[in-house]
């Protein structure tokens, strides 16, 4: 098991606090800041002991816990609730670094008060804790995941899977090293109907792939993100400078905390929040590479602006093998486009559960018109949860893995590069390097 060399008082921080503006934090985004970046006086990172994967065969009782367990966090508690009996799974720990969340998520889950944490260090020192969910901020994904790992832990981490692409590079060769097993949050990925994309996409059902397509558009009068602030949470009740990380120390701010995804700080907004629920299953269907190419824009449409990233933003993706991608999305306006992938002899639309293949004009006579309702999940919280339940037992490869995450990472950060720098962002596939 994990063994800190640090007091249980002290807590530490993750890398790659972005900013994108000069030429220093530009690299900064790029990911060449050093790892370790310190809050307070602490003066080195806590030394880990790597722990051997534990073997959870088909009769195990897989033990769940739980860091971060806020709105989307405590949807997971229940949705892991649900399940513990059919896919034998037990919530033993929650962690949240407001106390008033943790008591909420421990009530939910049914676990006594000494399974109640604090410090996401004391849960990793738990030995009945088999797997954990990462339902924190963006800034705080890789470092936790990292130490999961390498406590012998599989990890469940929210989407996206880190906050930079220095992370997630160095959070997949964390993967490998250690064999643990990661499922990035993007549940359309547990959808049947991109799975059976992927297969006719094989198969040359559409010839060769030339561009596609996807969009995430919300809207709300309330404005995006802006979840209701409580008025309990302070800075005495909120351990905010540990919230806050390697992330700008400032005084308490209830704005910061309750709406995060609003602020380049901690999150790129649509880019990293919503871009990956499309990204995600069209690369799974396509069969993900490294992007070449990304450029992306995006503006603040709403006045006065009450956010730091962009409430309306179209994102483009070039692959080394010719083929393009678009994806666009707002949370000012709801209209977005269909999901659809372009081959030089047809294209593969998507309307829920349903995929048509319509040949174009000169392949009339060589493909055939399409169409199938696709039978088995449909790609919800529980979906996705059960798909990595089975990867654990059974050693098969989870939908949305840990490859495909960061490739998927790779664009989302190249577009928040190109977003803030207003220019396209080279990519060298081979040598994983931002040109």
């Amino acid at each position: 098991m994990v063994r800190s060399q640090l007091g249980k008082g002290q807590l530490f921080v993750n890398i790659g606090k972005d900013k994108g503006l000069t030429r220093r934090e530009f690299l900064k985004a790029a990911g060449v800041t050093a790892a370790g970046v310190m809050v307070g006086s602490l003066a080195s990172s806590p030394v880990f002991s790597v722990a051997p994967m534990r073997a959870l065969g088909a009769n195990d009782r897989i033990k769940v816990g739980f860091i971060g367990v806020g709105g989307q966090g405590l949807r997971h508690v229940q949705a892991v609730k649900s399940m513990a009996d059919s896919m034998n799974v037990e919530t033993v720990a929650v962690c949240d670094i407001w106390d008033k969340r943790a008591q909420i998520a421990a009530k939910e889950a049914g676990c006594p008060s000494q399974k109640i944490y604090h410090d996401y260090r004391a849960m990793l020192e738990d030995k009945d804790v088999d797997v954990v969910l990462i339902g924190t901020p963006e800034h705080w994904h890789a470092k936790i995941a990292t130490d999961a790992l390498e406590s012998g832990r599989h990890c469940y981490i929210e989407k996206p899977v880190t906050r930079t692409l220095a992370e997630a590079l160095k959070l997949q060769e964390t993967v490998k090293r250690t064999k643990g097993v990661v499922q990035v949050g993007s549940q359309g990925c547990s959808s049947a109907v991109w799975h059976r994309a992927h297969d006719l996409i094989k198969e040359g059902r559409i010839g060769k792939i030339v561009w596609s397509q996807g969009s995430y558009c919300r809207n709300s009068t309330t404005g995006e993100w802006n979840y209701p602030i409580d008025p309990e949470a302070n800075g005495q009740s909120v351990d905010w400078k540990t919230w806050l990380g390697s992330c700008k120390q400032r005084p308490w701010d209830p704005e910061r905390y309750f709406r995060w995804r609003k602020f380049t700080d901690y999150s790129s907004g649509i880019i990293s929040d919503l871009f990956p629920h499309r990204l995600h299953p069209l690369m799974l269907a396509l069969g993900a590479e490294y992007p070449t190419k990304v450029a992306c824009i995006g503006t603040i449409v709403m006045q006065p602006p009450d956010r730091e990233v962009a409430d309306n933003t179209q994102l483009l993706v070039e692959f080394s093998n010719g083929s393009t991608m678009v994806i666009v999305g707002a949370t000012c306006s709801e209209m977005g486009i269909d999901d659809v992938i372009r081959g030089n002899k047809a294209s593969i639309n998507f309307s829920g559960n349903k995929i048509e293949i319509k040949p174009d004009r000169p392949y009339v006579e060589e493909v055939d018109l399409f169409s199938e309702t696709v039978k088995g999940p449909q790609g919800s919280m529980g979906d996705h949860w059960k798909d990595f339940f089975e990867a654990i037992r059974t050693g098969k490869t989870p939908n949305c893995n840990i490859d495909l995450a960061t490739k998927v990472q790779t664009i989302v950060s190249l577009a928040e590069m190109s977003w803030r720098k207003g220019k396209m962002m080279q990519f060298d596939p081979v040598n994983l390097k931002v040109i």
